[in-house]
């Protein structure tokens, strides 16, 4: 995999599975918050499983976009695009009603110092989202941020586990998580919140920053020493999968890969692509922020993409110079400061 329009076509080719449960749903889609690192492959993933199905459906993709190379990108694709401010009343009220809504939109990065704006984004807005498609089935975007450290020895932490989030971020999710459930008793809104813990992308995510901090012959600290990552492609076919599976009052999902995965060894991994070596400092912390997502696993199939698969695209993409973004995820975060 070489260029970017390789890894999109890997990573937007859906499964007949997608188009299967695709067929079974009634009404169009609609993405909130389309602008975002996962936005645009999803988008892109189901106009392709309703295309490859013969299906009659439209994809809606809104954000701001405040870069019009996205928007004229998703145009030609085939996906509709609406440019709006969801924090802005007009623009809320004008969008259409849809059957169908996936709620990405969000703010993590940038919350020290300006916490107004992720409490309004991650709190306020889900419960006006919520009156405009209280007619409609949402699977909203949620975080493994929002459950408590385990110790990495448990089995961690399942859709029962009690929630205990560390950090205003953190803390503001399951802000949004507990005004959309309000909303979902009051109108009978089916819902899911889809608890998300580290996708990766070629371009961005967990595995990228340890195998480039190898690849400059970095030290990696080691005291978030255990991790879990999931392929952007498979979390995404999650995530429009889960619309078969909403439910009032909400159903809670997890959302990632099978495995508690080593930060040490994915490094001395990378290390042996690279034929260099890895290098530590500190030592594996006994807590970390790890989610149990067999229920999805259940649902859906284990991810199709796996860690060494994973592993092994990314050095070559890092190898061969592949473009990155410059958004680190700050997995190694433990006060909640993002």
């Amino acid at each position: 995999m070489k260029t970017i329009s390789d890894l999109e076509k890997f990573m937007t080719t859906p499964s007949e599975e997608l188009i299967e449960d695709l067929s079974k749903l009634e009404g169009d889609i609609m993405i909130l918050g389309i602008g975002g690192k996962m936005g645009p492959s999803l988008a892109k993933l189901t106009k392709r499983a309703i295309d490859e199905g013969g299906l009659n459906k439209k994809v809606i993709g809104v954000s701001r976009f405040s870069s019009g190379i996205l928007k004229k990108e998703l145009e030609d694709f085939g996906i509709e695009t609406i440019s709006a401010d969801l924090l802005n009343e007009s623009d809320l009220r004008s969008l259409p009603n849809v059957k169908n809504v996936i709620y990405m939109a969000g703010n993590k990065f940038g919350t020290v110092g300006n916490e107004h704006f992720t409490w309004a984004m991650n709190a306020y807005l889900p419960g006006r989202l919520a009156e405009k498609f209280s007619d409609s089935r949402m699977v909203a975007f949620s975080t493994g941020n929002v459950y408590p450290f385990v110790n990495v020895l448990s089995s961690n932490c399942s859709e029962d586990t009690p929630v205990n989030p560390v950090g205003e971020y953190a803390q503001s999710c399951l802000g949004r998580e507990r005004v959309l459930t309000h909303f979902s008793h009051k109108n009978k809104t089916p819902m899911l919140l889809f608890r998300l813990n580290y996708a990766i992308d070629l371009r961005y995510g967990v595995l990228l920053e340890i195998a480039k901090q190898v690849y400059d012959e970095q030290s990696i600290d080691l005291e978030m020493g255990n991790v879990n990552v999931i392929w952007q492609g498979d979390a995404n076919e999650y995530a429009v999968r889960s619309l078969l599976h909403t439910e009032a009052p909400p159903k809670i999902l997890n959302a990632t890969g099978p495995e508690t995965v080593s930060v040490r060894w994915l490094a001395e991994e990378f290390a042996k692509r690279f034929d260099k070596d890895a290098n530590f400092y500190n030592e594996e912390n006994p807590t970390a922020l790890l989610n149990n997502a067999s229920k999805a696993h259940k649902l859906f199939g284990y991810p199709k993409v796996t860690i060494q698969q994973m592993i092994d695209m990314t050095a070559d993409w890092l190898m061969n110079d592949g473009s990155t973004y410059d958004k680190p995820t700050h997995f190694q975060e433990r006060q909640g400061a993002f």
